[in-house]
C-alpha cells in the first residue's frame, strides 16, 4: 500500500489542473458596467486597465486613485462622481495582477513595477508634465511612496505630486516573528505595502514620507483590525507630525471609502482645499 500522502498528492493533481481550468465567475452588471466605461493601455506587453473620467470644468486638476490588496479600482467607485464634481481628471487603474488587468504567471510581482506602470500610464494620458493628486488605499499606500521617492530624487520626471492623501494600509498588527513593531517607522512600513519589500526598502519609502515637503494627508477608518487603534494612529502622528489626518466614525474599518464614502470624501477635500 502506497504511503497515504503519495495518494493525496496524486489525487490533488487532476483536482488542481481541474480548478486552474474553471472559467472565472461572471461578473455582475456593475462590474460590466465598470469594465465598459474603461479602457485598456500596453505596458511592455501586458494590458492594463484603467478609468479616465473628465470632471469640472474651469479646474485643471488632476487625480490619481491607487487601490489596495487584493482588489481594484472599483473599489473608488462610491466616490467617483463626487471626485469629479472637484477634479478636472480623475483616474484609477488597476494594477497589474489585479482587477481587468493581465496577470501574467510566473511574474515577479513588485511596488517598484507598479509604479512604473503609473507613470506608464500618465505618460500614456500625456500628463507626465501635469502636478497631480494621489489618493491611496493600502497596497497603492506603498506605490505613492515609491512614487513619492521618485519624485524627490528626479529619478524618471514622470510624476509631479501636488499632494498625497493615503487611508488604511495594510499593516500588520505583528512582525512575523509574533512580536510588536519596535519603532514608528517600523510600524509605518509596516502599514505600507508586502512585507518583504517593505523591509528591504524600508529607509527609502518610509524616509520619503518623513522627509517630504509635498502636503501629506492620511483618512483613517479607526475600526481596522489590521491598522489597530488608538496605537496605529498614536505612531503615524510621532513619526509624521507634518501630517493632517481625519479619523472617522468609531464603525469604519479597513475600507473607508466603501464604508462611509460621504465621510471620506468629505475628509479628503477638506484637505485639498486646505492649500
Amino acid at each position: 500500500m502506497k504511503e497515504w500522502w503519495i495518494q493525496v498528492g496524486l489525487l490533488g493533481i487532476p483536482l488542481l489542473a481541474v480548478y486552474l481550468h474553471i472559467p472565472p465567475p461572471q461578473l455582475s452588471p456593475e462590474l460590466r458596467s465598470w469594465k465598459t466605461s474603461g479602457r485598456f493601455f500596453t505596458y511592455k506587453g501586458l494590458s492594463i486597465f484603467y478609468q479616465d473620467s473628465w470632471g469640472a470644468v474651469g479646474s485643471s486638476e488632476v487625480v490619481v486613485l491607487l487601490h489596495g490588496f487584493p482588489t481594484s479600482s472599483h473599489d473608488w467607485y462610491k466616490i467617483w462622481e463626487g471626485l469629479t464634481q472637484r477634479f478636472h481628471r480623475v483616474i484609477a487603474l488597476d494594477f497589474l495582477g489585479f482587477g481587468f488587468s493581465d496577470k501574467p504567471r510566473p511574474h515577479h510581482y513588485s511596488i517598484f513595477e507598479q509604479a512604473s506602470i503609473v507613470e506608464g500610464l500618465l505618460g500614456h494620458l500625456g500628463l507626465q508634465n501635469q502636478r497631480v493628486n494621489l489618493l491611496s488605499h493600502d497596497y497603492g499606500d506603498t506605490v505613492a511612496q515609491e512614487l513619492l521617492y521618485r519624485y524627490k530624487h528626479n529619478r524618471t520626471g514622470r510624476v509631479l505630486i501636488n499632494s498625497l492623501c493615503l487611508s488604511n494600509g495594510a499593516a500588520q498588527r505583528w512582525r512575523p516573528d509574533g512580536s510588536h513593531p519596535h519603532s514608528p517607522d517600523e510600524f509605518l512600513l509596516l502599514c505600507s505595502g508586502y512585507i518583504n519589500q517593505r523591509k528591504k526598502h524600508r529607509d527609502r519609502w518610509v524616509g520619503a514620507l518623513t522627509s517630504t515637503a509635498v502636503p501629506l494627508h492620511f483618512i483613517y477608518g479607526p475600526s481596522d483590525p489590521v491598522n489597530p487603534h488608538p496605537e496605529f494612529m498614536n505612531l503615524y502622528k510621532k513619526m509624521l507630525p507634518q501630517s493632517t489626518v481625519s479619523i472617522l466614525d468609531d464603525h469604519i474599518s479597513h475600507y473607508p471609502q466603501l464604508e462611509d464614502p460621504m465621510g471620506f470624501l468629505n475628509a479628503y477635500l477638506n484637505f485639498i482645499n486646505s492649500f
